[in-house]
């Protein structure tokens, strides 16, 4: 290996040498993940039935970082950071069942990987879900350090949350990652906000030189170290990272750093890379003579050497050893005889329990006048601003002067300042990834895609780090985010401007898509989805907002009473059918979202008293008990959307109600949607033979009623 860099330490942070009483913990630990790793290659057959990586090699900077933490701090390790969770307070036990996937892992109930942890337990740092996506976690755990900037900022963090030293020591972030993740762009986001707002977060950077079998060389031009010198504002720190005592006191300078300071801290720490990349992914199948040069830096043999030059006796270490020996064995017979989890769970804690469960508020207060739904939008952000002190508002363009492209936070950041609703770089991955990281720290984040069309460099976030927090915390991190999006074509907008999503988004379980379609409802669907528990994204139709579209008239309604919630996966009966006609058989029912109500109550003018229109409301959770019921009543169904047809949440609805419906219908299930194209053109007599349109929705009914 490289000659290893010797501590950079500034004469205001010199660290004091660990004592005895750390030191001897901290032997103890690393036999212990020395142990556990070798008991872990020597029972393969059992422990690699599930894929695994260890700490070995990394133990001495991973120990070093888990003891600058205090219970107030929250911490983001990575696969391979077993030691730093032993070193938290977590016993061998805990880590074996997880690694054997048993009932009681604390972490995820046996759901998910090793090393892979979701703690919220008295006395130790709060760890939130993460997933296996290397490099993912920067966002995350960076929207951790900005939830804990804002509340600070806002004096919301209670006294418990202060650290005893010197009395106004703060919560910081732990972010552990290894050097090849740092050339995920989503890391480079982090940072750019880590700096942008000066934030109390430590990037430690464990760098063994290897991403499962490139070498360092092969990915990347620059180490981590050298990559954050880039970032202007982001202290810097590089050590051996296989030397316990450089170790310490470079990561209790990092911690000093950040507490005094509430700036970030990047770490880089070379390691060796003793064991296999994961016991999926063995050392004898890629690795060379670098196995041999990496071993001669082991941290446990150069550990022993030095606590025996500070006066341990061999025997004493003998002692810890042995200690350490009879722990894991002990542990790993316990967990081998630990329960499985019981199958008729698999399906809990998909979504965390919702608040709101009805409909309450005034929907339309006496003397109150009509809204545009862009207002109704604005006017119920600036409620829930108004009331709840933990929420912020933040994305492009929605701070400042304009307030949104569509003026749909105007005036806000004046109302509520710079630190409360501000705008964002260029980055839809930090944007909605960071609000898993303000939802676990207790921030409540409302969020701002600009355009439907830019929301896919965020998917990678929504899908890994949003979604599946719930489940694989074993509902211990669900993640309020109430995520709004732009959506759809109303004349012009063009290829990137126009789209629609929700197909897309309907495919990533765990979270819930709400799609209002009048102000009235954008208003009591805005609420419920903030106070949800759970990842919202709420799709707003760009043609709705002002009612300017023919047709869309009645988008814009006598505005609800601040407080007007709607529970979400509630539909509603736009039009009802003539009750003479329903009873002759002479109906049909569309069952539609957004522009598709209007487009169908312009054409249902065509067929007076013939047409109801199901407007679903929430995609996700869906109100199918509504779907069902209303075509029982009639019969005969379309399914309109404005999304291009094939393959569509609207041909699945129709081919679901087909299968359960099929005996109360008297025509197939017709569908209309866009064309199948993959864009939006600009030209608007070229969109508007892409779109449906009242034309197009009349021909279907008029085909459907006569069917």
């Amino acid at each position: 290996m490289p000659t290893q860099a010797a501590p950079i330490l500034e004469p205001d942070f010199i660290t004091a040498q660990p004592d005895r009483a750390t030191l001897r913990r901290a032997y103890r630990l690393m036999r212990t993940a020395d142990e556990m790793a070798r008991l872990y290659e020597e029972n393969k057959a059992v422990t690699a039935k599930y894929v695994h990586a260890t700490a070995r090699g990394h133990e001495a900077i991973q120990l070093a970082a888990a003891f600058q933490l205090q219970p107030t701090d929250y911490a983001a390790p990575y696969y391979r950071d077993d030691a730093m969770l032993l070193g938290m307070g977590l016993e061998p036990y805990e880590l074996m069942l997880q690694l054997m996937a048993k009932r009681d892992d604390p972490f995820s109930g046996g759901r998910t990987y090793y090393s892979h942890p979701s703690l919220r337990r008295a006395g130790f740092p709060v760890i939130p879900h993460q997933s296996s996506a290397t490099g993912m976690q920067a966002i995350p755990a960076t929207g951790m350090a900005h939830g804990i900037k804002y509340l600070e900022g806002q004096g919301l963090l209670g006294a418990e949350a202060i650290n005893s030293v010197d009395g106004q020591w703060y919560p910081l972030v732990l972010c552990s990652i290894g050097d090849g993740a740092m050339t995920e762009g989503e890391v480079a986001e982090a940072l750019q906000m880590a700096v942008l707002h000066q934030l109390p977060i430590i990037y430690l950077v464990q760098d063994n030189d290897w991403g499962i079998s490139a070498m360092g060389r092969e990915m990347r031009a620059m180490d981590a170290y050298e990559f954050a010198a880039g970032f202007k504002g982001l202290h810097r720190l590089q050590f051996d990272g296989a030397d316990f005592l450089a170790s310490y006191a470079g990561m209790q300078q990092a911690a000093d750093y950040v507490r005094r300071t509430r700036g970030p801290v990047l770490v880089h720490a070379k390691c060796p890379l003793l064991g296999h990349h994961t016991s999926g992914v063995r050392r004898e199948w890629y690795r060379g003579d670098d196995l041999a040069t990496h071993t001669l830096n082991d941290p446990l043999p150069r550990f022993h050497q030095q606590l025996l030059e500070l006066g341990f006796a061999e025997e004493e270490l003998g002692e810890l050893g042995a200690e350490a020996r009879a722990t894991v064995l002990a542990d790993y017979q316990r967990a081998l005889a630990a329960p499985a989890p019981e199958p008729a769970t698999f399906a809990d804690h998909e979504f965390a329990p919702p608040v709101v469960t009805e409909e309450t508020g005034e929907r339309t207060p006496v003397g109150a006048e009509k809204a545009l739904m862009v207002d109704a939008a604005l006017h119920s952000v600036d409620d829930i601003l108004r009331e709840f002190p933990e929420a912020l508002f933040y994305g492009q363009d929605v701070g400042g002067e304009l307030g949104g492209v569509f003026r749909e936070a105007a005036l806000l950041a004046k109302k509520y300042g710079d630190a409360r609703v501000f705008n964002t770089p260029i980055q839809e991955a930090y944007i909605v990834g960071s609000t898993a990281g303000m939802s676990a720290v207790g921030a409540k984040a409302i969020v701002e895609i600009q355009f439907a069309d830019y929301i896919w460099p965020a998917l990678n976030q929504l899908v890994e780090e949003l979604s599946k927090s719930c489940y694989l915390s074993n509902g211990k991190f669900p993640v309020q985010s109430l995520i709004r999006v732009p959506i759809g074509a109303y004349g012009g907008g063009g290829p990137y401007h126009s789209g629609s999503i929700e197909s897309t988004l309907l495919t990533i379980r765990g979270i819930k898509v709400v799609y209002p379609s009048n102000a009235a409802d954008m208003k009591g669907l805005m609420r419920a989805a903030f106070l949800d528990p759970n990842p919202v994204v709420m799709l707003e139709h760009k043609g709705l907002y002002w009612s300017k579209v023919p047709g869309t008239e009645e988008a814009k309604t006598v505005e609800p009473a601040s407080g007007y919630v709607i529970p979400l996966g509630k539909a509603a009966i736009a039009q009802e059918a003539d009750a003479a006609k329903l009873r002759n058989g002479e109906t049909c029912v569309v069952i539609t979202y957004g522009m598709g109500v209007y487009w169908a109550k312009t054409a249902s003018r065509q067929f007076p008293g013939q047409v109801e229109i199901l407007d679903l409301r929430t995609l996700n959770p869906l109100d199918y008990e509504a779907v069902e019921a209303a075509v029982r009543r009639h019969g005969k169904a379309l399914v309109l959307t404005e999304e291009p047809l094939m393959n569509s949440f609207a041909e699945s609805l129709a081919g679901r109600i087909q299968r359960t419906c099929f005996r109360q219908l008297d025509a197939p299930v017709f569908t209309l949607g866009a064309a199948n194209l993959p864009a939006i053109a600009l030209n608007v007599e070229l969109e508007r033979q892409m779109l449906p349109n009242p034309d197009k929705v009349a021909a279907a009914l008029n085909e459907l009623l006569g069917y």
